[in-house]
């Protein structure tokens, strides 16, 4: 499998940053699917012109400008549609449309032939007021090797943010990666593989 280039994330500085790996002349890689997951997940898909958009004053449809310009694919995009939840209650419908759009945003690894299956789970967890988006996701590689990864996002009336615990604290919308860095993500996640 292919490698995605690896992100690095200084806390400190609150940048990430690709590494330039000297031995091989080459940025470093990351040979698992963290990196297309979160991707996938918490890069905005275009809305489409049915959805309700979250600020009735805003008709910035998001998304990446690449899947404008006509993807090899038709109808390919990048991203979910998870940021259309960002003012919503943790409601059960909710919950379902969080699903449908993360498997969405993952189906292209079932056609590309990465995995053979994806399940995804949508939980509320919490307290009416603090409660969270709770996703696991589960990937079956066509290798027969199970990834789990989950992903958890506070709701708040300002959007989306996302809250990852780490080393005994809590520091918003970043990702623990090996080695130490920290990625950002919008919408924020914890990763647990199997």
């Amino acid at each position: 499998m292919p490698k995605d280039i690896r992100i690095s994330w200084d806390i400190g500085l609150m940048e990430g940053d690709f590494i330039f790996d000297e031995a091989v002349q080459d940025l470093e890689g990351d040979e698992g699917l963290e990196t297309a997951v979160i991707i996938s997940l918490f890069s905005d898909r275009r809305a489409k012109p049915d959805d309700i958009l979250p600020d009735p004053n805003n008709t910035d449809l998001r998304g990446w400008w690449g899947d404008l310009t006509g993807p090899f694919v038709a109808g390919d995009q990048i991203g979910s549609r998870l940021w259309l939840l960002c003012r919503e209650k943790t409601l059960n419908s909710v919950l379902v449309r969080a699903k449908q759009y993360a498997e969405e945003a993952l189906q292209w690894m079932i056609e590309d032939g990465v995995a053979v299956k994806i399940e995804v789970e949508t939980e509320r967890q919490g307290t009416p007021g603090r409660d969270i988006l709770a996703l696991l996701v589960k990937i079956y590689q066509v290798d027969g090797i199970k990834k789990t990864l989950q992903y958890e996002s506070q709701w708040t009336a300002q959007g989306l943010r996302g809250w990852v615990s780490f080393s005994g604290a809590i520091h918003p919308s970043s990702v623990l990666l090996e080695g130490g860095d920290y990625l950002l993500l919008e919408g924020g996640g914890t990763m647990v593989l199997e």
